[in-house]
This record gives structure tokens, sequence and C-alpha cells, in this order.
């Protein structure tokens, strides 16, 4: 039966079920984090745990994915989880940024995808805290308003959540299985996405304009959009670019990446509103162009 399938689309069907059996424990995991979160963690627990000046709550999310590792797989959950516990975004938002790169399970993969070097994987985490600082700035002192997506005329799949009608464990996993759902979808429609680009846009058409080094940096983070790969795998795919495109572009590969895909895109339109989505992309190519040119340059 499949063996009068086109090859293309065999392929395709391989590589989307490779990229949703890749993601899907981590949007599982993300999902039951955000659950506990919303039961657990209290706006008053918040205002009592994170300090009042911006600049050490920029700091404390862009630095939190050292000890709470995270793929960007199911960070956005998460991140809409700690928003709607009244988590300031310029600490969020950071947490998401560097989360998926700078974690230790991330940075060893780096190190081992390159030939045991440490000079990509602290670079790529480098250029990755540039723009968590970035990002907590502008959203901290320049940005004003909630970026949310309004959800509160919408039901949460009817189900009522109050102490006197089951626990509060119990709670935690209906909100984890409904986050689950909620992501989910997006995550297959980024994967059949990715996956079709994968197959059908032929790469050699990328790599034959890729002279220029400014070019390839741009033509690589459109290349790492997307592919759409997990955080924990595309270090290895970056390094067999490096021979085509040099240094500068694949760390603008290995950066830009895990903050910008098909499936987080589809997922960001589900939490955050269009006019900060908007912003948020022009801000992070903006920042990592410059940071891959600036290597460049310096290189």
């Amino acid at each position: 039966m499949f063996s009068d399938l086109p090859t293309s689309f065999l392929q395709m069907s391989a590589i989307f079920l490779s990229i949703v059996i890749e993601a899907l424990p981590f949007v599982l995991l993300g999902s039951i984090i955000s659950g506990f979160i919303e039961v657990y963690l209290t706006p008053e627990k918040v205002v009592r745990l994170l300090p009042q000046n911006k600049f050490f709550n920029i700091l404390i999310g862009s630095f939190a994915g050292l000890i709470f590792p995270s793929c960007e797989c199911g960070i956005i959950p998460i991140i809409h989880r700690f928003l709607k516990k009244k988590v300031p975004a310029y600490t969020a938002l950071p947490f998401l940024v560097t989360a998926p790169v700078i974690n230790p399970i991330v940075l060893f993969a780096t190190f081992s995808a390159f030939g045991n070097s440490w000079l990509f994987a602290l670079t790529r985490a480098l250029g990755s805290l540039l723009l968590a600082q970035v990002l907590g700035i502008l959203l901290g002192f320049v940005w004003t308003g909630d970026i949310l997506v309004d959800h509160k005329a919408l039901p949460l799949h009817g189900h009522k959540h109050t102490n006197q009608e089951q626990g509060h464990f119990f709670q935690a996993w209906i909100h984890a299985i409904d986050e689950f759902f909620d992501s989910g979808r997006y995550l297959i429609l980024g994967a059949l996405f990715a996956s079709c680009v994968q197959v059908y846009i032929p790469t050699h058409i990328l790599t034959s304009i890729s002279s220029n080094p400014f070019i390839a940096i741009l033509i690589l983070m459109v290349l790492s959009f997307l592919l759409s790969l997990c955080s924990e795998a595309d270090a290895f795919i970056g390094s067999s670019l490096l021979g085509s495109f040099g240094m500068a572009p694949v760390i603008a590969f290995l950066v830009i990446g895990p903050v910008l895909d098909i499936k987080n895109l589809l997922m960001m339109t589900r939490v955050f509103q269009k006019s900060f989505i908007r912003d948020f992309i022009l801000v992070t190519v903006v920042v990592v162009f410059l940071f891959a040119a600036s290597l460049e340059v310096l290189l």
C-alpha cells in the first residue's frame, strides 16, 4: 500500500512523525509544570519571591534556565502560566529565550556536536543571554500594557476548578491535560508545515547564495525557523552546516531557532497578542543578526 505513495510524501511523513515524537514529551512536561504552577503558585507568592528591582528580575529570568531547564517545545505553556500568575513579562520572556539554550543538556549537546569545543556552546549562550537582556529591558521600561490574549470569555473545556470538588493535586492534572491539548494542536500544525519545508524546498538553493557572510546569516536564520528543530538536536544540524556557511551564520542558526520556529510561533498566537508577537519577532531578528554580524567582523 505504501509503495504506491510518492517518495517525497513518505519522507515528509517520516520527518513529521519524528518532529512530533521528539517534541510531544517536552510539550507534555511543559503542560504538567504549567498545571502545577496554576494550582500551587499564587500571585501573592510571586510578589514575595521576586525582588522589586526590575534589573534583578530580568537577570533572574535570564539565568533561571540553568536551574529550571526547559525545551522550547514546552516553554510556551509555562510562560503563559507564569504571566497569568503575575510574574512580570520582563522576567518571564527572558526565561522563554534562554531556558532552551543555557540549560546543561543543550550546552553539553552543543559542546559535543562541535568536536568537544566550548567555543560554540558559550557563544550560543552569550547570544541568547544578550537577546534576553534586550527583551527584558524593553518589556520593563518601554513596552506597556498587557501582552496576553484575553481568554476571559472562553470556557476552560467545561471544567470548574473548586477546592470543594477536588483536591489541588487533581486540579493540577486537569489543568495540565487542558494545556496539553491546547498546545498540542499547534505543535501538530507546525510540525506538518516544517516537514513539508524540509522535503519540498531544496537546500542547495540556500547554499548557492551564501557566499556573502551577512546574507548567509539571514539564510540560516530563515532555515532555522523553517526546520523547527528541537534545541537538544539542532547543534548537530548546525555543525553539518559549518563548512558551507561559517561560524557566525551557524551561531545565528543556533540562537534564533529555540526562540522562533514554526511550531513555537503557532503556539504563541494562542497566548500573545498579535502586536506583541510582531514586535517580538522584529527585536529577535535584529538582535540575533547584529550579534552574528559582530562575530563575523570580529572573527
